[in-house]
């Protein structure tokens, strides 16, 4: 039976893109659970993943133009500009229900302009972002005049539903499941999502194929920074007040759960469930100090120990899938004859 029919073990039909990153979580959970029980109460786990919605919603929207070998450093600066922009049109008579898609619309907006710089300049996304994060921030601090913003109508209904609970669960983790979903939809199964595999894989080939690199550029970055704006209306209606100094180091926070969870910064491959799940395990990894009492000091350097663990055990996963396990040596090996033994009539000339 030759190597192309053979079967395939067993255990390559379990192993999937987001195993790894699953039962890398698995484990702390289960470890952390037996070091102190209480950290697997409902409430305690429910407040885990609260914590990580925000995060999460910016690490979605991050797996896109990761997979265009982009990156968009400016959303903890569009988040926190969101939070503002939202308490101050609110402050002023705004109803919130109307401030929401305007962050929304300002959000996506500034995302685009990312990306059209970054189109039409020719510049690097790395430089333009990272510019856009501080120009965001300083924004932000404007608007606040340096200060929180706070006032606002909290008996309002956009406080309780976005803020508070829906059959027991925050109401901002039914949020980041529903787009969760229906991005990892948008990536896997529509003709945007696989524009920015393909410009991600190989851009000379997308480029002389016909592919919109261009649009697709800008509507990725858009899609980043309307996550970005997402992500910024929850933090506001949980929160109840406009803090413009939110939101450090957010976007490198969510540039991690995106490789932790499969989105290499090579390109042309990403998963939205895998950035959820990674940016879990560092949420899971920040709770777990504080109920292990780890002192504060050692929160950074555990947490990249998590990001190398995790990053390494999935990469494992993920050849075994190609090779097995215990991949075995061919029985006829033929050597690499090298340049100078190749017929000249095989020669790239």
């Amino acid at each position: 039976m030759s190597a192309d029919t053979a079967p395939r073990p067993w255990y390559r039909h379990v192993v999937r893109d987001e195993l790894g990153v699953v039962l890398v979580l698995v484990v702390l959970v289960v470890v952390v659970g037996l070091a102190h029980p209480d950290f697997l109460r409902p409430v305690n786990l429910l407040s885990t993943a609260q914590s990580s919605v925000y995060v999460g919603l910016m690490a979605c929207g991050m797996v896109f133009p990761l997979a265009m070998r982009e990156v968009d450093l400016s959303l903890g600066g569009q988040y926190a500009l969101g939070i503002v922009l939202g308490a101050v049109l609110i402050r002023a008579g705004w109803s919130p229900w109307l401030a929401l898609p305007a962050i929304l619309l300002v959000a996506t907006a500034l995302g685009c302009l990312n990306g059209a710089i970054t189109t039409f300049l020719r510049l690097p996304s790395f430089i333009v972002t990272l510019a856009a994060a501080l120009l965001f921030r300083g924004a932000a601090l404007a608007l606040a005049d340096g200060k929180q913003i706070s006032g606002l109508p909290l008996d309002h209904a956009f406080f309780a539903v976005l803020g508070g609970e829906l059959a027991g669960v925050p109401t901002s983790v039914w949020v980041l499941l529903a787009l969760t979903a229906v991005l990892t939809v948008v990536f896997t199964r529509t003709r945007f999502g696989a524009r920015v595999r393909a410009v991600g894989s190989n851009p000379d080939a997308a480029e002389f194929s016909g592919l919109p690199i261009a649009r697709t550029r800008i509507a990725a970055l858009g899609l980043s920074g309307f996550m970005g704006g997402v992500a910024a209306v929850l933090g506001l209606a949980f929160f109840t007040a406009g803090d413009p100094t939110v939101g450090n180091g957010y976007e490198l926070t969510a540039i991690a759960a995106c490789i932790i969870g499969g989105t290499p910064l090579a390109g042309g491959r990403g998963s939205v469930p895998g950035a959820v799940l990674g940016n879990l395990i560092l949420t899971t990894v920040a709770a777990s100090l504080v109920f292990l009492q780890v002192p504060i000091n050692w929160t950074t350097f555990a947490t990249g120990a998590v990001i190398l663990l995790a990053v390494a055990f999935d990469s494992v996963l993920r050849r075994t899938r190609g090779r097995g396990l215990f991949p075995r040596r061919s029985r006829e090996t033929h050597p690499d004859p090298g340049p100078d033994r190749v017929p000249d009539r095989d020669r790239v000339r």
